[in-house]
């Protein structure tokens, strides 16, 4: 494996984008003390959903987990934003997933790997997390899935 999280991410062929901008009344991230708390992120890609819809109603696990693993990224360039540098983030220590699904769909933690699975493999050990994968009926703008992330961080 590549020593660091800029040449892993290169290696998967991932050029973090800008963080997208919230929509509403909010910030992207909080950096408070060794925490950094970052916003929910759906899958913008180029300033639109890349997968809306509902996990059960024309939406494929597939696809949830390619809407997922934007999330990631998204959270990744929220945080490479709030930081300056990747490399301060000393653990992932909770992902919460909102999978937006019909009410008999049950695989929303198999949707969440998507980004589970990019934090792993972009940030090694330090990308190990708690979690939770919860079902929705909707979410904003669309979108079929959103993620929002909680860090710990080494001091500037």
């Amino acid at each position: 494996m590549t020593d660091t999280i800029a040449q892993r991410l290169a290696a998967k062929g991932i050029e973090l984008p800008v963080g997208p901008r919230p929509v509403a009344n909010y910030v992207p991230a909080i950096l408070s003390g060794n925490l950094l708390f970052v916003s929910g992120q759906v899958p913008f890609v180029d300033g639109k959903i890349a997968v809306a819809g509902q996990l059960g109603a024309g939406v494929t696990v597939a696809e949830g987990q390619r809407a997922a693993e934007i999330c990631a990224i998204n959270i990744l360039a929220q945080a490479k934003a709030a930081l300056g540098d990747l490399e301060r983030i000393e653990q992932a220590l909770r992902l919460t997933g909102f999978v937006a699904s019909v009410p008999d769909f049950t695989d929303q933690p198999a949707v969440v790997n998507g980004a589970s699975n990019l934090l792993a493999e972009i940030l090694g050990e330090r990308g190990r997390h708690t979690r939770s994968a919860v079902g929705v009926v909707s979410l904003p703008l669309g979108a079929a899935v959103e993620i929002d992330a909680i860090f710990a961080v080494k001091a500037s």
